[in-house]
């Protein structure tokens, strides 16, 4: 039975983790989620707690494996992670979008 390989980062993943490390510190914390048939998501969280994330087509696997092409470790919504995101007005509004107005 031939072992299924990992697909790599492609350079606009490893890209934009690495943008999101030189903005917001190099003490990023990643979260890999399983977003379905979409593939997987890993959030990023900041230094100075901003959030942002990257969407990988490869599924878990090659969410995990972008983590750690960009040199950080994959971690959970554990306590010290989720008080570490710091969100502010202008992230509240876009995340209600429509609603933000009312």
């Amino acid at each position: 039975m031939a072992e299924e390989q990992t697909a790599a980062p492609n350079q606009r993943e490893l890209a934009a983790v690495r943008g999101f490390i030189a903005a917001h510190g190099e003490q990023v914390r990643a979260v890999v989620e399983n977003i379905g048939k979409a593939g997987a998501r890993v959030v990023l969280v900041g230094e100075d707690g901003a959030l942002g994330d990257v969407v990988v087509r490869g599924g878990v696997e090659a969410a995990e494996a972008l983590v750690a092409a960009s040199g950080l470790e994959s971690g959970s919504w554990d306590g010290p992670t989720v008080a570490a995101v710091q969100i502010g007005s202008a992230h509240r509004r876009a995340m209600a979008g429509p609603r933000a107005g009312r």
